[in-house]
């Protein structure tokens, strides 16, 4: 049986993906063609992360689908405890890299480098914490979930309304997401691949 819960995360994780790997293939399209990249749509591409992934997506497993795993499945607790400790991580990794971005922007060259490297830890970072989540987290909530639990966690994530899986942004975010749309490169984007 297909459950809300299970496709809003798995369609969050696919997307952050995509981003991801759309913001290592334009630096690395900036770097082939010796060219500073366009700042201003790593700023946005950045900003969605932190927007949607780090608050909404991590707040949602923190506050429901975590508890409810300890109290089914206790044996996940070493697991659980390390993916709480990725989520603080990931919300202070992201405030580091725009931190980082910035400091390439006005400084120039010279902190490209850190810039790229921080971006690389960032991007495994968050894949194998979501790798964890579904190999080892999902496999688990399917086998030990109710349909009264599976009930309330999907009331709660069908509130999450990433742009990225298909749902039509907000009116405020509507700038932010054309802006990535046009620029950034695939899969998230129609910008140049190469």
């Amino acid at each position: 049986m297909r459950h809300l819960t299970l496709d809003v995360i798995q369609d969050e994780h696919q997307a952050l993906s995509a981003m991801l790997r759309s913001l290592s293939m334009l630096l690395a399209q900036a770097r082939r063609q010796g060219a500073l990249p366009d700042f201003e749509v790593l700023r946005a591409m950045l900003f969605y992360v932190d927007e949607f992934p780090e608050r909404l997506h991590h707040s949602k497993e923190s506050q429901w689908l975590f508890p409810r795993l300890r109290e089914k499945a206790p044996e996940l607790g070493p697991v659980l405890d390390k993916l709480e400790r990725d989520h603080a991580t990931g919300e202070r990794a992201i405030r580091d890299l725009e931190h980082a971005l910035l400091a390439f922007e006005v400084l120039g060259d010279s902190r490209r480098a850190a810039f790229e490297s921080a971006v690389e830890r960032y991007i495994g970072f968050y894949l194998e914490h979501m790798a964890t989540e579904e190999n080892e987290l999902l496999p688990a909530a399917r086998r030990c979930f109710s349909e009264a639990d599976w009930a309330e966690l999907d009331a709660a994530f069908a509130a999450n309304r990433d742009p990225l899986t298909g749902h039509e942004p907000e009116e405020g975010y509507r700038p932010l997401f054309r802006k990535i749309l046009m620029n950034a490169p695939a899969p998230i984007g129609l910008g140049p691949a190469s």
